[in-house]
């Protein structure tokens, strides 16, 4: 219910009214929790969790893990249901730390082995997207991955219901997404199981 609250406050950063499914948490997720030795990982736009929880249950005590969110009572959400009680736990914990912020204004560790991001693109201006990916490209190793979703056929059915300016943002942003997946050895991975149905992209050999 916070979620949807939110979501239906700031469209513009939350992108759905409906939080992710596990099916897609587990998509989205599964090369770093396939890898062994010490990870470092990054989750930009982790709203209210669904990812946080599966990467949380997959850490190792030589992780090391940083969400960025930019809504303030997300945040707090975070931290008290899935931060506070993953640090609690009995034993060794790995690094878990919370930032609160838009990606590229936040200070972060630099060199990402696994990259996640939740935010939804198709909502912000084809500038910001670009800067964003930047961004992100930037704190990810040449070595490590950057993992995303989109709606299927969110595109066709804004085309549908937007002007012509909407269009041509809509055709800027579907150009860049094909250029990143050229550029990166990149796949799309559909996910059937969540609301709406959604496609995974994941780019890899980020230096290359």
């Amino acid at each position: 219910m916070s979620f949807i609250s939110e979501a239906l406050k700031n469209s513009y950063h939350t992108g759905s009214v409906w939080p992710s499914s596990r099916a897609l948490a587990l998509s989205i997720t599964k090369s770093f929790r396939e890898k062994s030795g010490p990870r470092k990982i990054l989750e930009v736009g982790p709203g209210s969790g669904p990812f946080t929880k599966v990467i949380l249950e997959s850490l190792r005590s030589d992780d090391e893990y940083h969400l960025v969110e930019i809504n303030e009572a997300f945040c707090k959400d975070l931290q008290t249901r899935f931060i506070d009680p993953y640090l609690s736990q009995p034993g060794e914990s790995a690094k878990v730390e919370l930032h609160q912020g838009a990606i590229e204004e936040v200070t972060l560790p630099s060199a990402f082995d696994f990259t996640v991001c939740g935010l939804p693109f198709n909502n912000f201006p084809p500038t910001v997207t670009r800067s964003i990916f930047r961004q992100l490209l930037d704190l990810t190793r040449t070595t490590g991955d950057l993992a995303y979703f989109e709606y299927a056929a969110v595109r066709k059915m804004r085309g549908a219901v937007v002007g012509s300016d909407g269009r041509a943002k809509i055709k800027r942003i579907d150009a860049h997404g094909k250029s990143m997946l050229k550029r990166f050895n990149g796949h799309r991975e559909f996910v059937f199981g969540n609301l709406p149905p959604a496609y995974v992209i994941r780019l890899c050999g980020i230096g290359s």
